[in-house]
Formats: structure tokens, sequence, C-alpha cells
């Protein structure tokens, strides 16, 4: 990849050192087979002992269940935009899936389950999956319909959920219920382990992503012990809410270090390819093009790293970190573009990163919280 990492003040040498670690893991694992996994539709479960060997998974998640023992958002930065390298948004989602899932256990759950759920994930032996997003809602959250209802020591749930990454084969589900009256007040937080009766998935085709199992689940009078709570009762609203905030700088973390893979491919055949006796690379409006894209990605790049580094001071910038993910996915829009055009016909082949990112850019804009959410989420924080 192309604008290799300059002197910055907001990494240090541990941050340097995970980097060149997942670096290597990248170019050598994910990279090559990124176009394999997408026609087999799923990444090798093996893929997940390899990333829990090297920490991947541990940012944010104490110690004692094999996490680093911090959450450092310039890390999570790291670890972001170089799983991103690969240039695989199906690898990505697939992998990462964790750290959507198991915040709220880190947070809120008792130390029973705790242990119970976050030391297989963290050692990559489980997967973890959020199921929030169901089909009659979408974003809006505080209308949720899916139900648990107390029956003695248990909850007996039923409803459904769509879009769940990770959904074909994860082990534990970080699943929002409604166990009170309408309205946010009565959303819970309830774990679902993956092999409990009464749970149907199905799978979901989708235009991209392909290497991410992406499924709808369906719970008919499934049975979970009150235990699973994982939030106090009826007060998962916040949680909800607080975890898309981590999410959605992660998406437009990935969203900037995929324009810039578009960027580094469209880069390199411009300098090799030869049209009407010069190279690509040496026609004004080509490099016009290079110039244009390479500005709006060092610009999205460097409001990312000045938002994590204000994470990590306490600061809580919500509106701006939705301002983010839509300056990166946009970014991310028009470079995957940009590369096509340049590439031409070669873009348009099954298989080519380009090809395949081009493919990504809209749940990478939708994820999270599109575009039109996020703007009026970013008002609201703002006081309009």
């Amino acid at each position: 990849m192309s604008n290799p990492q300059v002197s910055s003040p907001f990494y240090n040498e541990d941050h340097e050192a995970y980097r060149d670690v997942l670096r290597q893991f990248t170019e050598n694992v994910i990279t090559p087979n990124a176009h394999e996994w997408d026609e087999a539709g799923l990444v090798p479960r093996e893929l997940y002992n390899q990333a829990g060997d090297l920490g991947l998974f541990g940012d944010g998640f104490d110690e004692e269940y094999g996490g680093h023992g911090q959450r450092d958002a310039l890390m999570r930065l790291v670890i972001m935009e170089e799983i991103s390298r690969s240039g695989s948004g199906g690898a990505v989602a697939a992998l990462l899936s964790n750290y959507i899932g198991l915040p709220p256990i880190q947070k809120f759950a008792s130390d029973e389950l705790k242990a119970r759920v976050l030391t297989p994930c963290m050692s990559g032996e489980a997967v973890a999956a959020l199921a929030i997003t169901e089909p009659s809602g979408g974003s809006d959250v505080a209308r949720i319909r899916t139900t648990a209802k107390r029956d003695g020591n248990e909850f007996v749930v039923n409803g459904s959920k769509t879009f769940i990454t990770s959904g074909l084969r994860a082990d534990y589900f970080t699943t929002a219920v409604r166990t009170g009256t309408e309205g946010p007040g009565g959303i819970s937080l309830l774990l679902i382990e993956g092999d409990r009766p009464g749970l149907e998935r199905h799978k979901l085709d989708k235009m991209g992503w392909l290497a991410s199992d992406t499924a709808a689940l369906f719970f008919d009078d499934l049975r979970v012990p009150v235990t699973n709570l994982i939030t106090e009762e009826n007060a998962g609203f916040s949680a909800i809410v607080n975890n898309f905030n981590a999410e959605r700088i992660d998406l437009a973390t990935q969203s900037v270090a995929f324009a810039r893979v578009c960027y580094d491919e469209a880069l390199n055949w411009a300098r090799e390819r030869e049209t009407f006796g010069k190279r690509l690379a040496d026609h004004q409006v080509i490099r016009h093009k290079l110039v244009e894209m390479d500005r709006r990605i060092n610009a999205c790049k460097a409001w990312i790293e000045l938002l994590a580094w204000r994470l990590n001071q306490g600061d809580d910038p919500v509106a701006e970190i939705c301002e983010a993910k839509v300056d990166s996915t946009m970014t991310f829009e028009f470079c995957a573009r940009e590369a096509a055009q340049i590439l031409g016909g070669a873009s348009y082949l099954r298989g080519e990163t380009v090809e395949r990112l081009y493919r990504e850019v809209r749940v990478q804009a939708i994820g999270g919280g599109s575009e039109e959410i996020m703007r009026d989420l970013a008002s609201r924080q703002l006081g309009f």
C-alpha cells in the first residue's frame, strides 16, 4: 500500500509494533485468499484461531479473559486499518464481528457471563455476533419487537432479526429484546447461545461482503435463563446506542483503508498501462484523479486519528464521529468509482480487488447507521 505510516503524534512504539504484526498477517493470510473466500461465502473457521493467537480481538477487554486489558481507540484504529488493507470487506466483517457483539458483555455482564463468553471469543475458539436489527425497524432501535417474556427463571423469546453479521456461525448472540413496555424503556440485552432449541438461521445473499456470513434469525419459544441478561432488565437501550459509537468509527476507518486500496490499485495500473504511446499516469486527467483520491483519503484519515485520540482522552464526540463516518464512506465511494474509471474494463472482472470493493461501498455507507441517520443524529447532537 502506498503512503506508508509517517511520523505521527498519536502512535507509540506498541502501536507500530502491532501494526507490523497485523500487516504481515493480512498480506500473508487474508489478501491472497480474499477471492476464494468470497466465492466460498465464508472465511475458514481456523482464521479466528489464527487471529486469536495474535490478540486481534483483545482491545477493550480484560486481561483475565484474554484481552489487552485496556481500551485504546488508536490501537483499535490500527487493527481496523491493517485488516482492511486486504481489500475484502467480507473478511473484515466476518473476522471482527466480535468487536460489535462483545463490548456490551465486557461493560455490563456478570463475571460469570464474561468468563463463559469472552474467554473463548478472545482465543478465536468462539464467535460472537450482535443481533439488533429487525425486518420492521432497521435503525429505529426503540421499536424492537422481538419479545422476551419472563417464565419463572427463564425468558421465552419470540421474534426475528435480520442482516446479522456472522449470523450463520456465531456461538453467541448479544440480542436486543423487549422485556417491558413500548419504547426505549422496555428493551434489554440478552445473551442467546447459538445452540439453543428454537433458533433458526437463514442465509442472506448479498451484493457484497460475500466472505461474511449474514443471516436472518428466527426465535420460536426459545428459552434462555434469566442469568443470561447482559444489562439490567429494561436497561438495554443506552447500551445499544453507546455500542454504535465505536462501530461507526470502525466503519469509517475501514472505509478510508478501502479507499486507499482503490487508490493503490489505480496508481499501479496507471503506472503500468500504456495508452496513445504513453503511460496512463502521464495523462494529466489521470494524475488529477489520483491526487483528488489521495487528498480526500488523507483528510479523512487525519480526522479519524484525531477523533480516536480524543476518545482516549475521555471525550465523546458523537456528532463528529457521525460526520466522519459520512465523509469516509463518501470518500470510499468516490475512490471506488475513480479507480474503476482508471482501470476501465479490468475493474469489471469478477475477482479483481476494485470490482469487489465497488460492490461493498453501499454496505459501508448503510451499516451502523446510514448517511441520512448519521446526519440527523449529528444535527441533534449539535442542538439544531
